[in-house]
């Protein structure tokens, strides 16, 4: 099978071919292929120069929006500063004007020190560190050639990079499982490091090579990784784990986050330091001589080398695995496994499932009960949120999905900003936590209100306060009874209870105290709309509305309030009649309806609350904001979707905005009832249906909004 080249967008560079420890389950020096004994130790200048032309004329051939480039050994660290620093300048200025670079070293952290660190910082090169957890588990591999343990090195050298300053460098911990270990006791540790996420490796083993089996237990890995996923859970999941995340990723239609799983095609390729290119590093472990091209950077493209059969074997998704995966249940999440781990040398090569096959199935159907993830219902809700069959089936999806992508951006708050916030944020998290483990269903609240994603990415970008997050929590738990008072900053004269009102205080005060009791004087509840299933909040006030790409209206006057309440039912009677299946998802999805300003310019706006906030400008005509509120939840739905499924390479800045229009004019047209409205429709599908960047996914949305025209 042929077809068009795959572009390459990570690049493994190894700087240094050597090692400073001797860890015993290492697939470079462990392993079949030992190709690294007659390669230079350090790459050289000329190999890097020709590294960064290479990439950088691929990148631009292709319109690749960015690249990942990793350094790695060996040990890179062994290159030295000065090394190091050449190889950053050099990728840099390459790329420069022509795409974004992603940089980053993985290092087992031993000479890690404040010089590298601060190279790091000036070129923004982020650090992932291997670490298998606490000292025993860790000292089972992870130890120098005489035989002494690295941990303590490594321990010092996270420290470092967990500092204030170096913070925004570490990127996370790498660790390789060994069932041996106790996984309680290395999840404990790995967190107690407080890395931004923690990235749990399978040994590299083949069907010729198995991986170490414990007497009487037939999925060990899966069980080992399930424990820490409780642990994990019970915690209120304090930081990513990549391969978990992966899980809950492509059960529900989206894309994987890991080369181990799914089926997105191969797109990494590996430079040495003698600037041959070979396939992953990871087929090592295969046979000797499993990752060679036979091409090298001096003579070759990027684009040759992606056309290797080696790399072109790993293109085409499903049709790459063998009958028993194809056949499996769980293929789409699965993956078929990592690719080296499906070697076995009678004459099968690669086409075997994993030798971790049993234990990746367990994993993926334990994590789909534990979250109900399920592996069908998201694309059962695809095709009902693209044609319209059951919009509020799939709303109930959405939200979940959404609540579960909240979460996670809360939790990077916590890891990037809680460690420089001040007492208030210290004491909001715990409370947050707290409420989490006593009732997980008043956390809901708080998760699926619409602007608490907007203050989080805002947080994420030091554009606002983290101390806002002690009035969401306040907003969920006070009503509920769950405390008896609740400190929450106050601004501009007001403490804020999102999704509620907001309580007027002195103009002076920094923070408040606020009870159960809301109610008197100084209370000033959000106005509400009901009609007929539709039950909204007309927020005009809260401090982080302003997500629309166009100004939001000030505190509503009583006869601006009145003028909602007679327009909006109005404009909800024409939605439900005209469009009944997004009315359902309407009714469900809901929350809160945010004034504007001004007319939105459909152009620039911004479903910046969501399908749960809708942005509208007050408008007599009933018709116009029915069709605003229409075309924003649609916007709102699609942006939710692409959380959680990949419909079309994000690059492709034009068939994103193609894709929004269309899909929201799929519904509008119906209240609009404009023949030359519709016909513009139409045009925009079919151009839609021929956009290149659609996935597989994408098209089969495209189909579905197709069937509603």
């Amino acid at each position: 099978m042929t077809g068009p080249t795959v572009p390459l967008r990570q690049l493994v560079l190894k700087v240094h071919s050597r090692c400073d420890l001797a860890c015993r389950h290492c697939y470079i020096y462990e392993h079949a292929d030992q190709s690294w004994s007659s390669r230079p130790r350090v790459i050289s200048q000329e190999t890097i120069s020709w590294t960064a032309l290479r990439l950088a004329e691929h990148a631009k051939k292709h319109q690749l929006a960015s690249v990942q480039v990793i350094l790695h050994g060996g040990e890179p660290l062994l290159a030295g500063p000065a090394r190091l620093r050449s190889v950053c300048e050099a990728l840099t200025t390459a790329l420069r004007g022509i795409c974004a670079l992603d940089l980053r070293i993985h290092t087992n952290a031993v000479q890690l020190g404040e010089r590298h660190l601060d190279l790091f910082a000036e070129h923004g090169v982020r650090v992932g560190v291997s670490l298998d957890g606490d000292r025993a588990a860790n000292d089972r591999h992870r130890l120098f050639a005489n035989g002494r343990s690295s941990h303590d090195k490594v321990l010092r050298a996270l420290a470092l990079l967990d500092q204030d300053r170096y913070r925004h460098l570490y990127a996370g911990i790498l660790c390789t499982i060994d069932v041996r270990n106790d996984p309680v006791a290395v999840y404990d540790a790995l967190a107690a490091l407080h890395p931004p996420r923690i990235d749990f490796l399978l040994p590299h083993a083949t069907w010729d090579e198995p991986p170490l089996r414990p007497a009487g237990t037939e999925t060990p890995y899966a069980d080992w990784l399930l424990t820490i996923h409780d642990r994990w859970s019970e915690q209120g999941r304090p930081m990513p784990v990549r391969l978990f995340d992966s899980v809950v990723s492509t059960l529900g239609g989206g894309p994987s986050l890991t080369e181990a799983m799914g089926l997105e095609a191969a797109d990494v390729v590996v430079v040495e330091t003698d600037g041959t290119y070979e396939q992953a590093d990871s087929l090592k472990t295969a046979y000797d001589g499993a990752p060679v091209t036979g091409k090298d950077v001096y003579r070759h493209t990027l684009d040759e080398v992606a056309g290797h059969p080696g790399i072109a074997a790993r293109q085409h998704g499903l049709d790459d695995l063998s009958d028993q995966c194809r056949a499996c249940p769980v293929v789409r999440s699965c993956g078929g496994g990592l690719f080296a781990h499906r070697y076995r040398s009678d004459g099968t090569g690669f086409g075997n499932p994993s030798v971790f096959c049993a234990d990746l199935k367990e994993l993926i159907l334990s994590i789909d009960a534990r979250t109900g993830a399920s592996a069908t219902r998201p694309i059962e809700s695809l095709d009902a949120l693209a044609d319209g069959s059951d919009e509020g089936a799939g709303v109930r999806e959405l939200a979940r999905v959404r609540q579960d992508v909240t979460r996670g951006l809360l939790t990077a708050v916590h890891q990037e900003v809680g460690p420089r916030a001040g007492e208030l944020w210290t004491r909001s998290w715990q409370l947050a936590l707290d409420l989490g483990r006593s009732d997980g269903a008043l956390l809901a609240p708080l998760l699926s209100h619409p602007y608490t994603r907007t203050w989080a990415v805002r947080c994420l970008d030091e554009a606002t306060s983290p101390d806002h997050l002690a009035s969401l929590v306040a907003a969920v738990a006070l009503p509920a009874r769950a405390v008896e008072q609740v400190k929450v900053p106050v601004r501009d004269g007001f403490a804020h209870l999102p999704g509620l009102g907001r309580v007027r205080t002195q103009l002076d005060a920094t923070w408040v105290e606020l009870t159960g009791r809301l109610s008197g004087p100084d209370w000033e509840p959000l106005p509400r709309v009901r009609a007929d299933g539709l039950d909204a909040a007309l927020d005009d006030v809260d401090p982080h509305r302003d997500c629309y790409g166009t100004p939001v209206g000030g505190r509503l006057t009583d006869a601006e309030t009145e003028l909602w309440r007679h327009v909006l039912p109005q404009a909800w009677a024409l939605i439900r009649k005209a469009v009944p299946a997004v009315a359902a998802g309407m009714a469900e999805g809901v929350r809160v309806i945010t004034p504007l300003a001004a007319p939105p310019d459909p152009e620039h706006f911004v479903p910046g609350g969501g399908f749960s906030a809708l942005g509208v400008h007050l408008d007599p005509d009933p018709e116009r904001v029915a069709v605003d509120l229409v075309r924003g939840f649609r916007l709102g739905l699609l942006d939710a979707l692409l959380d959680a499924c990949d419909l079309y390479d994000e690059s492709d800045a034009r068939t994103g905005a193609l894709l929004a229009d269309t899909y929201a004019r799929a519904a509008t047209d119906a209240l609009r009832q404009d023949a030359e409205e519709v016909r513009r429709t139409h045009a925009q599908w079919a151009e839609l249906t021929a956009a290149p960047s659609l996935t597989g996914l994408g098209r089969r949305f495209v189909e579905g909004i197709g069937r509603c025209l």
